[in-house]
């Protein structure tokens, strides 16, 4: 019987580098992009040349970059070791089955321990899907001479075939993938290892239907620390992990764990066996912090393209810390003034839902009236107490994210790297100008990946037509809430696309 897992790609609207500091906050709003992971026995029983039990066989298999790599487990030392020499290994995958399987062996202790080996001696057949909108299509758009509106996006099959841009250095030529900046390891490994564990007995994952139910699911609790202990060493350092977070548990306002947390992951020479290691890491005291946050009602979150390739954001922190080291008083000055702006953000868009709560109708009023022109005209739209208190908020919004970016781009100036560029600057401004823009802005680190807006009523449409005239590609990427959930089944066959509920294609 197979599982079939899901997990969200994530947008960081504030905290971008501050979350990577205890204990300032960031507010990440997780997407209906998802990450999808298949798994299935290899075999229907187990076969006799099973190596007297010492090994099982992995097969990962991504459709879409035409890739299947074969693996053994040790079932002794819990390691993954590829059949063939093969370039495009996945660490990410590796870790995320290995730690998996590893916390099932830790998990489910001796009584169970038969029953475990006899179903990892069955083979492990691992499939993973990434929706389209984890990656980069405008090149394919552009050369079938479609426009670049979000019909044409949808108009793709559902889990394309991903494009490399070889580029080459010297001798060598790397492939890479052109994505979106929408955490794609991050969701690939929460995925992997959520499947694992549901399907090894470990956990009992939320249904798709009731993943809204999930703030008392100590099962998303291991999942969450298995996933982001795979993701941190398989990435090589230990980030934030906002984006694995949101990948498990959804959209909400998140603090980082201490990076102690995982000292005993880290240390490869320490004699222990892995099982002994993902011990320890289920035991450690993880003090991150979350809280749920979604957007206020009405309010929609866009992404538009601007087809400038993506940023490193491994390069882009490590710019802003040599800045830090080099000057420090400034560096908390700025660190200090874009974490007040951050807090007052957030404040205004959790009075926003307390007032749409209160004042349901004269909130439903507003937005719709505000949708239908830009922030300049929003005051004149009525003279009712309620009403006009809901519109403040509106421009405090709006003041907060000003803010925000006039911090990051003096940041990204003093530390030479371009956290919002000069072109993504004067899009994210005209965008602020648009009829039904409460705020637009660089997701996380910021640089050259997709720009978000957030945006009133039904403005969507508006705002795709008018970007596409600025050569800019509105994606299908909304706000979904929800986080790691089971699947009813394969989503080949049931052809989604991340948000073809929302285009009609006429």
């Amino acid at each position: 019987m197979a599982v079939v897992a899901s997990a969200p790609g994530k947008v960081l609207m504030t905290g971008g580098y501050l979350v990577l500091e205890r204990p300032n906050a960031g507010i990440v709003l997780s997407t209906n992009a998802r990450f999808y992971a298949i798994v299935k026995p290899l075999f229907e029983e187990i076969r006799p040349d099973s190596w007297a039990w010492a090994w099982s066989d992995v097969k990962v298999t991504s459709p879409q970059m035409s890739r299947e790599i074969a693996y053994k487990l040790s079932m002794k030392h819990l390691i993954l070791q590829g059949v063939s020499r093969s370039d495009s290994r996945n660490p990410f995958v590796e870790h995320a089955v290995q730690y998996a399987v590893a916390a099932a062996f830790a998990k489910l202790g001796k009584s169970k321990k038969d029953s475990l080996e006899k179903l990892l001696l069955q083979g492990l057949d691992i499939t993973i899907l990434g929706s389209n909108d984890f990656y980069s299509y405008r090149n394919q758009i552009e050369a079938r001479g479609l426009p670049l509106t979000p019909e044409s996006l949808a108009a793709l099959p559902p889990f394309s075939s991903i494009t490399f841009n070889t580029e080459k250095d010297g001798e060598n030529s790397k492939p890479e993938v052109a994505k979106t900046g929408l955490g794609s390891s991050a969701a690939m490994t929460a995925a992997v290892v959520a499947a694992l564990l549901h399907y090894l007995g470990v956990v009992k994952l939320p249904s798709k239907d009731n993943g809204h139910e999930r703030e008392s699911n100590a099962d998303l609790d291991v999942i969450h620390m298995i996933a982001q202990t795979a993701h941190c060493i398989a990435q090589g350092k230990i980030g934030s992990g906002f984006d694995v977070s949101s990948a498990v548990f959804g959209s909400q306002r998140y603090v980082r764990f201490s990076p102690d947390v995982l000292s005993t992951a880290q240390d490869t020479y320490s004699g222990k066996t892995l099982e002994d290691v993902i011990i320890d890491v289920l035991n450690s005291k993880w003090n991150h912090e979350r809280t749920s946050f979604s957007l206020p009602p009405l309010m929609n979150l866009i992404l538009g393209e601007p087809g400038a390739g993506g940023s490193s954001t491994v390069s882009m922190v490590g710019a802003v810390k040599k800045w830090q080291k080099s000057d420090p008083q400034k560096a908390q000055e700025t660190w200090e003034k874009l974490s007040e702006a951050n807090s007052s953000l957030e404040k205004q868009l959790n009075l926003l839902s307390e007032l749409a709560e209160a004042h349901w109708d004269s909130y439903q009023w507003v937005i719709e009236s505000c949708s239908n022109h830009n922030s300049e005209k929003w005051m004149d739209q009525s003279n009712d107490a309620n009403k006009l208190e809901i519109i403040k908020v509106l421009l405090g919004s709006r003041d907060a994210m000003v803010e925000i970016r006039n911090h990051m781009q003096q940041m990204g100036r003093i530390a030479g790297v371009p956290i919002e560029p000069e072109s993504q600057t004067q899009l994210l401004d005209e965008t602020m100008k648009m009829e039904g823009v409460l705020l637009a802005g660089v997701p996380g680190a910021g640089g050259f990946d997709a720009v978000f807006a957030v945006t009133l009523g039904k403005s969507n449409e508006k705002i795709s037509k008018a970007w596409s005239s600025l050569n800019v590609l509105a994606l299908l990427v909304g706000e979904d809430p929800r986080g790691v959930c089971l699947e009813s089944g394969d989503p080949r066959a049931q052809e989604i696309t991340s948000a073809v509920y929302s285009v009609h294609i006429g």
